[in-house]
């Protein structure tokens, strides 16, 4: 037992320094640090938008941030720039709600948006503007190295001996909660084909055995990308988009999509209370209805999302397969639910951290 909790923490110290080795080739060339206490120094502008974002659309946000400055210059006149952070959704919404006074925030869930309404600092209404408030989609999907040489077909294969499996932390990550809820939900689907109805007991051990092998929980999906990639587990639980621009850069992955899985869906908002202090509402409100515009949309597609704009999700429909068994958070509840029967301090996820 010693040895293999040594092993977990020389992977997750391993996964640590892949990423900082790893930081420039995984988010291109797109601005920002990744620490949403310390982004970065603003360039000069009339006016400067802070942008606080969860880490897997820093590259996508690197191409429709100067897109987005050049059509507001257009239409006003006023030069603007950017002072950029991103990190792991969860952290970053804590950052924004202990004082980070990000403009306009990009998240990986509804529920890490509802913690800023609760702090009092995004408008109850967030919901009404475009696609419900979302800007992309995606499914959770498995990556495995090249060939799939452990044969890794449905979540049901990463319980088998002797698979190492990678995701990240559900506490820092929203895109682990992503992860445990669609394995969950397998769960729930497989009982349901099985017995006729959802059985939660089933589905608590579907997610058992597979949390059995995994290597480490890291801290964000990028940071378990990056131990993957150096060499660390044989799948890895990710977002679809992650693998799709990962293999569009050049990294050897087999993507898998599982029968059951998850529709994800991720959303943006103006952070009222801090734009309304720094005079930039009327920008701020602006980007977020320009990331549902064909052309924001287009570039999410490029970088492997599921775009909300039906053209531009008709113009790239071949690239996005669609499982018989896709469903979304509300085959789990909804978020209230989730929270409650899955995250909180006697929920589905502490009991199988906990082994009871």
């Amino acid at each position: 037992m010693r040895l293999f909790k040594r092993s977990r923490q020389l992977h997750g110290w391993l996964a640590a320094l892949m990423l900082a080795i790893l930081a420039l080739a995984m988010t291109g060339c797109g601005n920002g640090n990744d620490n949403a206490a310390a982004a970065e120094s603003p360039q000069q502008g009339d006016l400067t938008l802070v942008i606080g974002a969860y880490s897997v659309v820093k590259d996508a946000m690197g191409e429709i941030l100067p897109l987005f400055a050049a059509d507001w210059k257009a239409r006003t006149g006023q030069t603007l720039a950017f002072q950029q952070s991103y990190e792991a959704s969860g952290t970053q919404a804590r950052a924004i709600a202990g004082g980070f006074e990000a403009d306009v925030t990009l998240l990986a869930m509804e529920g890490d948006v509802d913690k800023l309404v609760k702090a009092g600092l995004v408008d109850q209404a967030w919901k009404d503007r475009g696609e419900h408030g979302m800007v992309t989609r995606s499914v959770v999907a498995l990556g495995t190295r090249e060939g799939n040489p452990k044969g890794i077909h449905d979540f049901a294969d990463l319980a088998k001996p002797g698979v190492k499996v990678l995701y990240p932390n559900p506490k820092t990550s929203g895109g682990a909660q992503w992860d445990i809820n669609a394995i969950y939900g397998a769960g729930l689907k497989l009982s349901e084909e099985q017995k006729g109805a959802k059985d939660p007991a089933a589905a608590k051990a579907f997610l058992e055995s597979v949390h059995a092998n995994v290597e480490s929980l890291d801290k964000s999906g990028r940071a378990s990308m990056a131990a993957f990639e150096y060499g660390v587990g044989d799948v890895i639980v990710t977002y679809e988009n992650e693998l799709l621009a990962r293999i569009a850069q050049g990294v050897k992955y087999e993507v898998i999509i599982p029968g059951n899985t998850i529709l994800i869906e991720n959303p943006a908002a103006v952070v009222d209370k801090y734009a309304d202090e720094h005079g930039t509402d009327e920008a701020a409100n602006a980007l977020v209805d320009y990331l549902t515009t064909p052309e924001a949309q287009g570039v999410f597609a490029k970088y492997g999302f599921r775009p909300v704009d039906k053209q531009v999700y008709a113009e790239n429909e071949s690239r996005y397969p669609v499982p018989a068994g896709l469903f979304d958070i509300n085959y789990l509840g909804g978020w209230d639910e989730v929270r409650t029967a899955l995250y909180s301090k006697r929920g589905v996820w502490y009991q199988v951290l906990a082994g009871i």
